[in-house]
């Protein structure tokens, strides 16, 4: 089994910055890509940023320019630099990735327990 936890979020003025980290552990094989999925209230969860294992980054819109996703391969690890945030950012962020937890195992798509990221006007 593979699990995901994040951390880094917390409450900050617009136009302030926050990074946010996101470690996988347990039975990994390989990961294939990471991102980042946030849910604000009432509303659907939408994606933010993905990672390829190779380096390849997508963003939304709404983020481009402001956030940047990294990751440590070595460390089984996904960051997500977020500047200049805005009052819209507010939302639960969850870290997912597409890992295999066996050699000859398919990928399976795990997600974390999410971390609150709250930004004030």
């Amino acid at each position: 089994q593979v699990q995901l936890v994040e951390s880094g979020g917390g409450l900050v003025q617009a136009g302030g910055s926050l990074r946010l980290s996101c470690a996988a552990s347990g039975s990994i094989f390989s990961i294939n890509a990471m991102g980042w999925y946030r849910q604000a209230p009432r509303k659907q969860r939408e994606l933010v940023a993905t990672i390829t294992s190779s380096g390849s980054t997508n963003y939304a819109d709404s983020v481009k320019g402001r956030f940047t996703i990294s990751r440590d391969s070595a460390k089984n690890t996904a960051y997500l630099q977020m500047n200049n945030l805005e009052p819209e950012d507010t939302g639960v962020y969850y870290c997912t990735a597409a890992a295999r937890p066996d050699y000859g195992s398919a990928y399976f798509r795990y997600w974390g327990q999410g971390t609150q990221v709250t930004v004030s006007s």
